[in-house]
């Protein structure tokens, strides 16, 4: 189950999520201004909300998966276009020379700042898009829900790196420096892996 090509989608699956978007926007903003505390609480709902929409993915998937085929296809094209549009994204703003702002804080109790990380996820339907996309991307097309179980617990884990590294990262005040002055090399890193990802994803034969 572990290859070569699986490890390659998972690199890809971690830089998407740390790519700059509302969730990781969202815990930096919170970690920096709020601290490590509401920020580990915002990422961990972000991370339930991610969770939800993950298994909920695979018990449909896994039925989906035996009749139609060709759904795959499909998701796998608009795995495509995803990851070229965060590519294109990245590129964008490495070419601007505009300070990309950190998210706005989010406040409140824990429970509050929890709730409001989770809703991020679960109102957002890329969330569900990119859960299909990869699962169609990694699993054969005769998977079974054992199996897609087994890579939402490998893909999850990779989001749990992300989204709670975020909250350690950015409560350090150095941190949040360094990343602002290297934040354009990074952008062009993202923009270069999104599009040889999506370029293998396009050309792969499915088996």
């Amino acid at each position: 189950m572990i290859t070569a090509g699986f490890v390659a989608i998972w690199l890809a699956w971690l830089m998407a999520g740390g790519s700059p978007g509302p969730a990781t926007m969202g815990i930096a903003g919170t970690a920096m201004n709020e601290g490590r505390t509401a920020g580990l609480a915002f990422a961990l709902g972000i991370c339930a909300g991610s969770a939800a929409w993950g298994i909920a993915a695979a018990l449909g998937l896994s039925a989906i998966m035996l009749a139609n085929v060709w759904v795959f296809e499909v998701i796998r094209y608009v795995g495509v276009a995803y990851l070229s549009w965060l590519a294109l994204n990245a590129l964008r703003r490495a070419l601007t020379s505009d300070e990309v702002a950190l998210g706005n804080p989010v406040r409140g109790s824990l429970a509050t700042i929890f709730a409001k990380g989770a809703a991020i996820h679960l109102t957002n339907p890329k969330a569900i898009l990119s859960w299909g996309s990869i699962y169609a991307i990694v699993a054969p097309n005769d998977a079974s829900l054992r199996m897609l179980l087994s890579y939402f617990a490998l893909l999850y884990a990779g989001s749990l790196l992300i989204f709670i590294g975020y909250a350690f990262l950015f409560s350090s005040a150095r941190m949040v420096n360094a990343y602002r002055r290297a934040r354009r090399w990074f952008d062009f890193a993202f923009a270069g892996f999104f599009g040889v990802a999506s370029y293998k994803i396009l050309t792969v034969r499915l088996s």
